[in-house]
């Protein structure tokens, strides 16, 4: 049974509740795992994708498949060095499921990103950030409101007082980093990020 309070003080009681969420599933939607969990604390920086893959979905843990792997190449983070730096959410926390084409995975419902809404504006409410990095157009997209990669991508954002750097989806089901000229975008907001991330800690 899914359990929400009416307020957080901590990561830990919220990632509890966090962990046996089913509000999706409690409303008809055919999610394909339980919410993937983070198990490090103590981070400066936000990372928010769309949802999590199979993989992700099986071990429970964000950014375990071969989109993760390319997203810290990108940044040039080892694992460690990456779930230290990160604290890494999803617009939606749940495995969804591949899509109907067979190309890449579902994506998540409005309805499913509104009821995920709640586990993210609390994790932003108590970690304070001082680096959102969101990933992919969907979380771009709930994150900033903004629409269209190639117009974002590359620029800088402030959001309640945290800097915001997007990055595309490193999955390999899309086709916007075939272009040189989006690759190169690419490589300015991981470098971007990259020279954000020794100042958090300070």
């Amino acid at each position: 049974m899914t359990r929400r309070r009416s307020s957080y003080r901590s990561l830990a009681s919220l990632q509890r509740d966090l962990d046996v969420c089913r509000a999706c599933v409690e409303a008809g939607y055919p999610l394909e795992s339980w919410p993937v969990r983070n198990v490090h604390t103590g981070q400066h920086a936000y990372m928010y994708g769309q949802a999590p893959g199979i993989v992700e979905g099986e071990e429970r843990r964000p950014w375990r498949g071969r989109a993760g792997r390319t997203l810290r190449g990108w940044l040039e983070l080892d694992e460690n060095e990456f779930y230290a730096a990160f604290y890494c959410a999803s617009v939606t926390r749940c495995y969804p499921g591949r899509a109907a084409s067979g190309r890449g995975d579902r994506t998540p419902t409005p309805r499913e990103q509104e009821l995920c809404a709640f586990w993210r504006e609390w994790e932003l409410a108590i970690l304070r950030p001082r680096l959102i990095v969101p990933v992919g157009g969907l979380a771009i997209k709930r994150l900033l409101g903004l629409t269209g990669l190639a117009s974002c991508i590359g620029n800088r954002y402030e959001l309640d007082g945290a800097t915001v750097i997007p990055l595309p989806h490193p999955s390999g089901a899309s086709g916007w980093l075939n272009l040189p000229a989006n690759r190169a975008l690419t490589a300015r907001a991981a470098a971007s990020v990259r020279d954000e991330l020794p100042h958090l800690g300070s």
